[in-house]
């Protein structure tokens, strides 16, 4: 049973609504809601009080199925958000290169939207900065600012090439 159904059937079970449950954890009723139709997962603190409103367990709250489905579920999110990335990256060299080509410079808006994109995803593709080590920490923020550098310089060459 996933972790959305625990909650539901213990919530049910103890006669609480979504909004007395929201209030005795001290989170949002939108919060409840999210957990028990698993689109999102309590926090730690959340978990403990939820053990203590029901007197359960935390490990019967949660199973290894639940904390090995959350972990694929940021795994899938991190990779969709890498893949993004990259196409846009793509997206934005092919514009810039064909801008500086064909000297169209109308062609450096879709390039440098591409580098916005980018930029988004590629943040957005690390599941979690704040538990990293610092030297992955460095390494990660630097690598990305490498890349933006490279295509923020291709641009300005290319910009100032045709202009």
């Amino acid at each position: 049973m996933q972790l959305g159904e625990k909650l539901t059937n213990l919530r049910r079970e103890s006669g609480l609504t979504q909004d007395e449950l929201a209030k005795k954890i001290y989170v949002t009723r939108t919060a409840i809601s999210k957990w028990e139709n698993g689109k999102s997962y309590p926090g730690i603190d959340s978990l403990k009080l939820l053990s203590k409103v029901y007197n359960v367990s935390l490990d019967e709250l949660i199973s290894d199925d639940d904390v090995v489905a959350a972990r694929n579920a940021k795994i899938k999110r991190s990779r969709t958000f890498y893949w993004c990335a990259v196409g846009c990256l793509v997206f934005a060299v092919a514009f810039i290169l064909a801008a500086g080509l064909s000297s169209v410079p109308w062609l450096f808006i879709p390039g440098a939207a591409g580098v916005l994109g980018y930029v988004g995803f590629a943040f957005a593709s690390k599941p979690t900065l704040s538990g990293m080590p610092r030297s992955q920490f460095v390494r990660y923020i630097a690598s990305r600012a490498i890349v933006l550098a490279i295509v923020v310089g291709i641009i300005v060459y290319e910009l100032v090439r045709i202009f």
